[in-house]
């Protein structure tokens, strides 16, 4: 098994160097010039964790990580169609891996200026800033953050306004809970024995969103209902809000979610603040906090288990030396977080008097770009010499 979990690896290895061999080659034929067919890039962060649950270290959690290592493929096939790819690499031991660590790879085709409609794996489209954001731009999250299964095949139809200020999109996909414990039922032997776990139903979301920028406000919401089991719903109303003033940015999310309409109003929800002020146009100092509770009466399994009423504060700095403003392909980053209240999950992210610190550095880089430079920086100095 080892050996073929190690072959498996070497297979992903030898395909990224391939792209990175081929990428540049295209390049010095001039296609990606004329062209935007064909876009490649890497992203990294690299970890100093230390985690701890009420002051006891947790090592199996500590220690120097790679946390992210991804790469993206985005291109325009003709006028009207294109395409996007992302993959992370950190955690791929076999095939199966290889796809599940698919954030997404879909077909975007745009009849007209205004319209889009897309199909393949998609991000599920749920409203709030900090569930928008990039897992690699992301230190510590809310509980619904980091148990939400958040890319699921699917389609999608948007319309973005003329002035290009609003979009409007409607998704139909896989829901959330399609691999679920309540889309599941034991099989049984003859002596009563568990022999498996069957599933019940294929499950689908439909979801509505709303992005708008309007002066110093840009909202992030969604309606959305996502099927636990064939025929019964857990709804979302969400309200992601960020205002930008100067340098000041302020990002409230709230989200409301039930099985019922009465859950609806405030008995299950989670709300995320985060406020972050850019100094000298280099250094990013972020504070955040968020809160999630859950009634009793919600079905387990739910992202967020019943009972839970949890919050996370924290905060710290980012430094880009290649300027915040710019270019944030660079980023240094210290983040601390401390958990309070009770998380009814015993296998949850955030517990009870934990903490986390993260200290590390993310680097992203365009190596259609880099190797047009490289390129060219190559031929000047060709015709230098040759004059």
């Amino acid at each position: 098994m080892k050996t073929l979990k190690m072959k498996n690896n070497v297979c992903v290895i030898v395909c990224l160097f391939a792209l990175l061999y081929i990428a540049p080659l295209h390049a010095q034929q001039g296609y990606e010039r004329d062209n935007q067919i064909f876009r490649l890039g890497l992203e990294s962060r690299f970890d100093y964790v230390n985690e701890a649950l009420e002051g006891e270290p947790l090592h199996e959690n500590s220690g120097l990580k790679v946390s992210y290592f991804n790469l993206r493929i985005d291109g325009q096939i003709t006028s009207k169609f294109s395409y996007s790819w992302r993959q992370r690499f950190n955690k791929v031991n076999s095939a199966s891996d290889f796809v599940h660590n698919t954030d997404w790879m879909f077909l975007t085709f745009r009849p007209t200026q205004n319209w889009a409609i897309a199909a393949g794996k998609q991000v599920v489209m749920i409203g709030g800033w900090e569930y928008d954001r990039a897992p690699i731009d992301t230190y510590f999250a809310s509980e619904y953050w980091n148990n939400v299964n958040c890319y699921q095949l699917g389609a999608s139809v948007a319309y973005t306004t003329p002035k290009g200020n609003d979009t409007f999109t409607f998704q139909v996909c896989q829901s959330l809970y399609h691999t679920g414990i309540n889309n599941f039922q034991d099989i049984f032997d003859q002596n009563g024995t568990v022999t498996g776990r069957k599933k019940q139903a294929d499950l689908y979301a439909y979801n509505l969103f709303w992005m708008g920028t309007h002066g110093c406000y840009t909202a992030l919401h969604s309606i959305n209902f996502s099927e636990y089991q064939r025929g019964k719903f857990d709804a979302y109303v969400v309200l992601g809000n960020q205002f930008k003033f100067g340098d000041a940015t302020i990002q409230i999310d709230l989200m409301n979610r039930g099985v019922t309409a009465k859950e609806l109003l405030f008995q299950n929800f989670s709300i995320m603040g985060e406020v972050s002020y850019l100094i000298a146009k280099r250094v990013n100092v972020v504070a955040k906090a968020t809160y999630d509770k859950v009634g009793s009466a919600y079905p387990a399994g739910l992202c967020v288990y019943p009972g839970t009423e949890l919050m996370r504060v924290g905060g710290g700095v980012e430094y880009y030396p290649l300027g915040a403003k710019n270019n944030k392909d660079i980023r240094l980053h210290a983040m601390y977080a401390y958990n309070m209240g009770d998380n009814t999950n015993p296998a949850g992210t955030s517990l009870n008097k934990g903490s986390y610190l993260a200290v590390g550095l993310t680097w992203k880089i365009d190596v259609m770009e880099a190797a047009k430079k490289m390129i060219d920086s190559h031929q000047k100095k060709q015709e230098d010499k040759n004059n």
